[in-house]
């Protein structure tokens, strides 16, 4: 791993030949091959070529923490030999980039970046930091920010955006990202960034609803001969939209909502055999039972209950089931890219995109309250610069 990361011109990233390059190194081969505690790396330097290599095998625990510190203070020059490295036109002629969002949790109270927020970890009681990676189209890491853990995806957009704005100075790009990511807001502050940014995104369900509503112009017989369709509407000025229909998720969304109509009606039916055998009477007690259990799937809103001090009748809301399952498999891409740049086609597949950044998503290590950073987080913004 040395010797890759010389073929890979990392030392010469790092800065000039001395101590500190030499273990902020060491520390990166160590991450790769054997990643740890920084106690346990010193010790396995000793045990390995790596130490002898760089002369750093009888390195102490205070070293390491210094060159950390020198390392971090190197950071912005060493993002801008990437940049130039992997974002240049030369290196990079397609000009596209991906920034991602994932967070790590934590134990303790020392962390000045620790706090609750969503947590992708599933660790709701937890503190957690969050950290947004920019990389080239290959995942090569370019730049790194790392936020407080209630940090909105936004947020960690418009910080991230300042980087790639005024850092790298690539002052004219199109930026893709999900709903989440880049929101209404985030595009109002696109538009005013030397009006030379676009983006890609894609609607949220209530605004595809309002398209297919009466004879507004998404309609499902576009999707009669194919899968794909551009529409306008007054609602998007100046943009264009991009129907698709994915039969394969619009399967799986409808078998997953049947499945969790069912469960609902499973954990509801001894409730309801409970009330027609007299084993519990009165409204209010029934209607706690059922209220215990009636959201455990998230299917509540799919639901009609009647209550009567000696019944309880479940019906599903059929028409409304109806009307949601209108939407399955139906995604919106809004745009203001011109078709000279982009056609349609073009435009779902730089969306489809984010999906190479998921299924890239690592996992996030904790390990007795240190946090051991992967290489490359989740989230989800795909960056074209033109």
């Amino acid at each position: 791993m040395n010797a890759m990361a010389r073929r890979l011109g990392l030392p010469a990233l790092l800065g000039p030949a001395c101590r500190h390059p030499a273990l902020a190194l060491a520390m990166i081969v160590s991450r790769v091959v054997a990643p740890g505690s920084k106690l346990s790396t010193l010790a396995w330097w000793g045990d390995v070529t790596l130490g002898a290599d760089l002369g750093v095998e009888h390195a102490a625990t205070d070293e390491v923490y210094a060159a950390m510190d020198w390392l971090e203070g190197r950071q912005d020059a060493i993002e801008r030999k990437l940049a130039r490295r992997h974002l240049a036109p030369a290196a990079n002629p397609s000009r596209m980039a991906l920034f991602d969002l994932s967070s790590s949790w934590l134990e303790g109270s020392h962390c000045p970046l620790g706090a609750r927020g969503w947590s992708r970890d599933g660790k709701k009681g937890k503190m957690q930091i969050e950290y947004g990676l920019l990389t080239d189209p290959e995942g090569r890491p370019v730049a790194v920010r790392v936020l407080e853990g209630n940090t909105a995806d936004p947020t960690a957009f418009t910080e991230i955006l300042g980087v790639v704005h005024e850092d790298f100075q690539l002052r004219k790009m199109v930026m893709v990202g999900d709903r989440g990511m880049i929101t209404t807001a985030r595009i109002e502050a696109l538009k005013e960034l030397d009006g030379k940014y676009g983006w890609i995104t894609a609607l949220r369900a209530p605004a595809i609803k309002k398209l297919m509503a009466q004879d507004g112009p998404l309609q499902l017989s576009l999707f009669d001969e194919q899968d794909l369709a551009e529409i306008t509407s007054p609602d998007f000025p100046g943009e264009r939209l991009v129907a698709c229909r994915n039969p394969v998720l619009a399967g799986q969304r409808a078998r997953k909502r049947e499945a969790l109509l069912a469960a609902t009606e499973k954990v509801l039916a001894p409730i309801a055999a409970r009330v027609a055998a007299g084993r519990l009477s009165g409204a209010a007690a029934i209607g706690a039972k059922a209220g215990e259990v009636i959201g455990k799937y998230k299917m509540a809103k799919h639901f009609n209950l009647t209550i009567t001090d000696d019944s309880l009748t479940i019906e599903r809301k059929q028409a409304q089931i109806d009307d949601e399952a209108r939407l399955d498999g139906i995604y919106v891409i809004r745009t203001p890219v011109p078709a000279g740049d982009l056609d349609a086609a073009d435009v779902v597949t730089a969306y489809k995109n984010l999906k190479y950044v998921e299924t890239s998503k690592p996992h996030c290590c904790h390990m007795h309250g240190s946090l051991a950073l992967p290489s490359v987080p989740s989230g989800s913004v795909f960056v074209k610069a033109a």
